[in-house]
């Protein structure tokens, strides 16, 4: 740890990078209180977490990221940077999600599952634009959310489904490509994570 800022109480491994460099330079790393960094995880300068961040081991949150308070980045996620990320979220294992991402708070995030943010990968110039999770969204192992699509609040991505358009708030999203059904009296409610 060089000249990152860690609140009280934050446990960072010996083989974690804080204030990795990218080509703007960039302010150091801050982390709020209490925060763990598990071995191997890069968090890139210019990143700011609120209190309790938890990563896995060789977790990577790129410049320009925002966490709020009590944020899980499990094993081998990605946060790409230019991304912001609200309170009590959790991005599991191999979650990857990419620049220009908007995730709000209460959101979960499965196994495996794809944020997309090109429409047009390298056929042909385009501006970025990562999805937008809202409050209380929940994301299935394995689902794929295309460019540009807002999963409004409360909806249920399930596992497997591919997401090519906007989703409606408390609405479950399943199948490939994703289609839209009322979501069940099991699902409703928001997510228990704080």
């Amino acid at each position: 740890m060089t000249h990152a800022d860690a609140g009280g109480d934050a446990r960072i491994h010996e083989t974690a990078v804080l204030d990795h460099p990218h080509g703007d330079g960039g302010n150091p790393t801050v982390l709020g209180e209490n925060a763990t960094v598990r071995a191997g995880t890069v968090i890139y300068t210019d990143v700011t977490a609120g209190d309790d961040l938890q990563t896995g081991h060789n977790a990577l949150v790129r410049e320009h990221t925002t966490l709020g308070d009590d944020v899980l980045i499990g094993t081998n996620a990605v946060i790409d940077g230019h991304t912001t990320v609200g309170s009590h979220v959790s991005l599991q294992t191999n979650a990857y999600v990419p620049a220009q991402t908007e995730i709000g708070d209460r959101v979960f995030v499965g196994p495996a599952a794809t944020l997309t943010n090109d429409p047009f990968p390298i056929r042909t110039a385009t501006e970025l634009a990562g999805p937008t999770l809202r409050d209380d969204v929940s994301v299935g192992a394995n689902a794929t959310i295309l460019p540009g699509v807002t999963v409004g609040e409360g909806a249920f991505v399930a596992a497997g489904a591919i997401v090519t358009g906007d989703v409606p708030p408390e609405t479950l999203a399943l199948g490939a490509p994703a289609s839209h059904e009322p979501l069940p009296e099991e699902l409703s409610g928001g997510n228990a994570l704080e």
